[in-house]
């Protein structure tokens, strides 16, 4: 039993899950000094400054977002708000992936990580230009735009908030210039003793010389033997060329092995998420360990920030677009609606996703004395639309929309605009 010194705080009456602690149930949480005070089945509401009714909702370790673009306007229409895609999205710790590089971590460090209310870190670009509007400039993502020395030195000096290394195995980069860049990836890696998390499907298009001798279904199964255990595998279900589906429907055979082998796989849903192609690798037995939901200024039709440039003119016609609104919530109705269950979606967006960036014991769990980050979820029954960006649909008989979380104990409300609504099947 508690003691009756006051918490101030107490979520009351929901459904309570936490993988890392074992916990699934009705529970009520205590909060004091921003951290977790007690999790019983019953608190008494006379030891509390507030309660607040959660029946009905899921009571979760703070969400984790495995795949975001947060380095707000350095990154140009990629980079969106950190606590619009997090706290304001009823996710606590969101993981920029290669915003940020050698070059721009500082920026990133003093103009997003410090100032967001969420919990920001990195996986550091392996390109010294960062993450740029590369599909506009591929040219910056050369051998020659890749200093391993500098990019595993600002890794090394920056623990607190660079948690792995990101690099893109796509056809656009192999025909122009070969697995080159990827080795120089592996090699930050291991150096720097970091995961690397390898973007796969087509990315910056093909130059105009084509695909010079390039076949987009060799990438996957050139690229996995140079990784190494906790290394992650990004967009298994792309709808894009290069992933880990053939021209022919099959999944490659070496993923299987990959995964035997202690690789893992990020959903990096986003727009690349094809609802056809992940029944294929779901029904291969390819089920993914983390669930990023890779939004950006792309795909989420955020309005671009005063001063900036007009938009491209082929932007209509661009493959990044697709979904008005997004939220890592909706990636996880996505998952549950191609038939995995809520046990196996939870995971993938707390502690498997702690244990990815190497923050286990920080995050990514409900238990006494941790950090009071908690994501409270409404979980809706009936029949929902969702769609993908092979305009693809999918009826959700279950549907997960976010209320509000804590982050070390403040509360922050669900209203951030790229928010979706319930669409009704």
């Amino acid at each position: 039993m508690t003691d009756e010194s006051s918490f101030d705080l107490i979520l009351r009456g929901g459904r309570v899950i936490c993988p890392a602690s074992g916990i699934d149930g009705m529970k009520d949480v205590g909060v004091r000094d921003g951290a977790i005070a007690a999790i019983e089945d019953h608190i008494l509401a006379s030891s509390a400054n507030e309660v607040v009714d959660v029946s009905g909702k899921l009571v979760l370790p703070g969400l984790i977002d495995t795949h975001a673009h947060v380095y707000q306007y350095v990154s140009g229409r990629f980079g969106l708000n950190a606590d619009m895609v997090g706290v304001h999205s009823g996710v606590t710790t969101v993981v920029d992936q290669g915003g940020p590089s050698c070059m721009t971590l500082p920026g990133f460090r003093h103009f997003v990580v410090e100032p967001a209310k969420t919990r920001v870190v990195a996986f550091l670009s392996a390109y010294v230009v960062g993450g740029l509007e590369g599909h506009y400039y591929p040219q910056l993502y050369s051998p020659e735009g890749v200093d391993v020395a500098a990019t595993v030195a600002a890794a090394k000096a920056n623990r607190d908030i660079v948690r792995g290394i990101k690099a893109h195995a796509e056809i656009g980069g192999f025909a122009r210039w070969g697995i080159r860049v990827i080795e120089m990836a592996a090699e930050i890696g291991r150096k720097a003793d970091l995961p690397v998390y390898v973007h796969f499907g087509q990315l910056w298009g093909l130059p105009e010389s084509g695909a010079n001798g390039e076949d987009a279904d060799t990438i996957v199964e050139r690229v996995i033997p140079l990784l190494k255990p906790g290394d992650v595998l990004a967009h298994p279900f792309t709808r894009h060329p290069g992933g880990f589906v053939n021209r022919e429907g099959q999944v490659h055979r070496v993923i299987k092995a990959a995964l035997d082998r202690g690789l893992k796989v990020d959903v990096g849903h986003g727009s690349h998420f094809s609802y056809r192609l992940a029944r294929t690798a779901l029904d291969a037995g390819i089920v993914p360990n983390t669930l990023g939901a890779d939004m950006h200024g792309y795909n989420t039709r955020v309005p671009p920030p005063p001063g900036t440039p007009k938009e491209h003119p082929d932007e209509e016609n661009h493959p990044f677009l697709g979904q008005a609104r997004f939220s890592l919530t909706q990636a996880m109705s996505s998952m549950m609606a191609l038939g995995l269950s809520l046990e196996q979606v939870v995971p993938m967006v707390t502690n498997n996703a702690a244990a990815m960036l190497g923050m286990a014991s920080e995050i990514g769990a409900l238990a006494v004395g941790r950090a009071a980050d908690i994501s409270v979820l409404h979980d809706e029954r009936g029949r929902f639309r969702l769609h993908d960006n092979e305009k693809n649909e999918v009826v959700a008989e279950r549907l997960l929309r976010p209320a509000f979380c804590l982050r070390a104990g403040r509360r922050f409300d669900a209203d951030a605009p790229i928010l979706p609504a319930a669409v009704a099947a």
